[in-house]
């Protein structure tokens, strides 16, 4: 629809609506609260114990506590506004609250993305080049890499939603469950379909482009894992890749099915891609932590430590 078309109106008030079709939405809220509750504390336990203890200060860990604080900052960009609309019944948000929830909710899903890429290099190399791992992959170069990645999401990122900021808003009601480029864009007062142009290539940039070549990287490492003498070497390899694996997956796989999937034929309706959305955003926050707590040696020892230490102390 044209801009012509609209009554400019000055909107700085826009009303949630995507939870509206939820029988129990108490109960879901509720769910979402333990969730992101468990995404804090999991994430926060794994920075906690990387950052105190000063024998995991290795690149490989360095990455564990990037990907922690991309999960903390991409669930909090969208999960208190989901846990305010249906515990609270709070479904009014301001505009620019809604503009910057929509800029830290991609710069997350960015982040995101470029932290299991940059995971799923640092393992390639690792497994082909074992002897000269420690000289090409330093922690000074693990942070550089972090650090362009972080910008360059800044960079970004602050180019697609300075577009929507800059938009006039006649209408207040959005029928998704929290803010991002995409509603902005439907709630906007002008043709939608020059702005979905550019988030289209955004979205399908990592799915055209980092996620094969992450797949590249582990049917690599897969090679290479047949290729191991020692079976124990070989097991923990495989244990190695399945995590990364598990993480992998839970974070593409929401994007394959609202990508490109739904531009071969499959048709979702409102209430399904919500669903998906609301999978996108909060499994893989909640499964890094959990994957990496249960499946890393070093990081499953310094736990049982602490606790232990914990339980022993008062005896004393």
């Amino acid at each position: 629809m044209a801009t012509e078309n609209y009554t400019v109106k000055n909107v700085d008030t826009l009303i949630i609506t995507g939870f509206d079709y939820l029988p129990n939405q108490k109960l879901f809220g509720f769910l979402i609260l333990i969730t992101y509750m468990l995404i804090l504390l999991g994430n926060s336990i794994n920075l906690c114990i990387i950052s105190t203890n000063r024998h995991l200060h290795k690149p490989m860990y360095i990455l564990i506590c990037n990907l922690a604080v991309v999960d903390i900052m991409f669930s909090t960009s969208c999960s208190p506004t989901m846990i305010s609309v249906l515990l609270a019944e709070i479904k009014t948000v301001s505009l620019h609250s809604c503009i910057s929830g929509a800029y830290f909710y991609h710069l997350g899903d960015f982040s995101e993305c470029m932290a299991v890429t940059l995971m799923a290099i640092d393992r390639l190399i690792a497994i082909r080049f074992p002897l000269r791992y420690h000289s090409i992959v330093t922690n000074s170069r693990t942070c550089l890499l972090i650090f362009v990645t972080w910008v360059g999401g800044f960079a970004l990122l602050g180019f697609m939603i300075s577009l929507v900021d800059k938009l006039p808003y006649c209408q207040p009601i959005i029928k998704y469950m929290f803010c991002s480029y995409g509603t902005l864009v439907t709630t906007a007062c002008v043709d939608p379909e020059p702005f979905f142009a550019l988030s289209t290539i955004f979205n399908l940039w990592p799915l055209c482009g980092q996620f094969p070549f992450i797949l590249c990287t582990y049917a690599v490492l897969a090679y290479s894992v047949t290729k191991l003498s020692n079976n124990s070497n070989r097991k923990q390899m495989i244990n190695t890749c399945l995590s990364h694996i598990i993480v992998l997956l839970s974070y593409f796989a929401p994007k394959v099915v609202v990508n490109l999937l739904t531009r071969v034929g499959v048709v979702l309706n409102l209430i399904e891609r919500n669903a998906i959305v609301i999978v996108a955003s909060v499994v893989p926050p909640l499964i890094n932590p959990t994957v990496y707590c249960t499946r890393n040696k070093e990081i499953r020892k310094q736990l049982v430590h602490v606790f232990l230490r914990k339980k022993i102390m008062p005896n004393h």
